[in-house]
């Protein structure tokens, strides 16, 4: 069943399975391949030179590809949530059983390495009917499949996809059983940052606002539903010129940047929120903020020089340029304001008033009023 070309897995029975599988199909790019092997057992892989890496379950590495190879594996319900199953693999586990044991149709098909496609559970249909919909009953079984059915529709929605409705009446039998409760932060921050990163975010939160599991698993945001809507249409709105890398920060800022003080930490602190993005949101809280204020009246110096003292910006400059950026969305002069105020402050530096001969206490109030000055005469 294997490819004769490739020596490692001569005599093997092997299937590519999942995300490639399906995205091949799609015409999305595939970037990774999985494998499962039927018929095998760990030491007749370790003699051939894989390595193992699976923590959980049986998973190896090809000695020269480095993609991951598992043996055929069932599971059963042993526990609450995501990680409260025993898994059984055994030479003795079928293909069909393996595919039986994932969240949905679209990632439970097989190719043989000729191309020949194993379907069992009607993936291939769902796929052409851009449908998302759970393989099985035991769906309920894993809260994180919440999460992720959310986070393909995410992905896909922009082909059409929709879940199927009684994928939804799982997923809100989930929610209503309690078992979301079991989820650790890591897992839930985990689902979100990736969903965050797919071309529809919005949905991601959408659909578990829909199934209950938003108002349970972030419910910081469903308290103003006014205020979540507008959030979620800020998704898109980033600044210009952002790295790649910075997307999704950004579109978590963007997300929460509405939020009170008290509301943004409690739920940086509820999902173990990495501190780059939990600065930045309060960074993007502090620019909206001073938005909202100067929509209202001009601002004024001691209120630009607070802003740019709360966002670090004299150690941290290259804060600045992509704040005044988000503030251009909304506000373009406000933002040209900002730039120039930003500008001529900038130019005031420590290093030229010590030759003046401050230091110490009267070196930092001198720095201030200076900058203060300049920021007054921009404005």
């Amino acid at each position: 069943m294997a490819e004769a070309r490739d020596p490692y897995l001569h005599g093997l029975e092997v299937y590519r399975v999942g995300g490639a599988v399906r995205d091949a199909r799609l015409g999305w790019p595939v970037y990774d391949n999985d494998w499962v092997v039927v018929g095998a057992t760990p030491e007749a892989l370790t003699r051939r030179g894989f390595r193992p890496v699976g923590r959980d379950f049986p998973v190896f590495l090809h000695p020269e590809t480095h993609e991951e190879y598992a043996l055929a594996r069932t599971e059963r319900k042993s526990g609450h949530g995501y990680t409260g199953f025993s898994v059984h693999a055994s030479p003795e586990v079928t293909l069909e059983e393996d595919l039986a044991r994932r969240d949905l149709t679209i990632n439970a098909m097989a190719e043989t390495p000729g191309g020949e496609l194993i379907d069992p559970h009607g993936g291939l249909a769902d796929l052409e009917a851009r449908r998302l919909r759970h393989v099985s009953p035991a769906f309920v079984e894993d809260p994180l499949r919440v999460l992720r059915t959310a986070r393909f529709l995410a992905r896909y929605a922009g082909l059409g996809f929709v879940i199927a409705d009684e994928t939804r009446a799982l997923m809100a039998e989930l929610v209503d059983s309690g078992e979301l409760a079991h989820l650790v932060a890591e897992r839930v921050w985990t689902e979100t940052e990736k969903a965050l990163g797919e071309p529809w975010p919005e949905v991601y939160f959408q659909a578990l606002d829909e199934c209950g599991a938003l108002a349970q698993l972030l419910p910081e945001l469903v308290a103003d539903r006014e205020a979540l809507d507008q959030a979620l249409g800020r998704l898109h709105r980033l600044p210009e010129d952002i790295e790649a890398e910075q997307e999704v920060r950004w579109r978590w800022a963007r997300l929460v940047e509405h939020l009170a003080e008290p509301a943004r930490a409690a739920l940086a602190e509820r999902l173990r929120l990495p501190r780059a993005h939990a600065d930045l949101a309060h960074q993007a809280a502090l620019t909206r903020t001073l938005r909202l204020e100067a929509a209202c009246a001009a601002p004024d110096g001691a209120r630009v020089m607070a802003w740019l003292d709360g966002i670090d910006a004299w150690r941290r400059s290259e804060r600045v340029a992509p704040l005044i950026s988000l503030v251009s969305l909304d506000a373009p002069e406000l933002a040209e304001d900002l730039a120039l105020a930003w500008r001529l402050a900038a130019q005031i530096l420590p290093a030229l008033l010590m030759e003046e001969g401050f230091k110490g206490r009267e070196l930092g109030a001198e720095l201030a009023r200076r900058r203060r000055e300049a920021i007054d005469a921009a404005l």
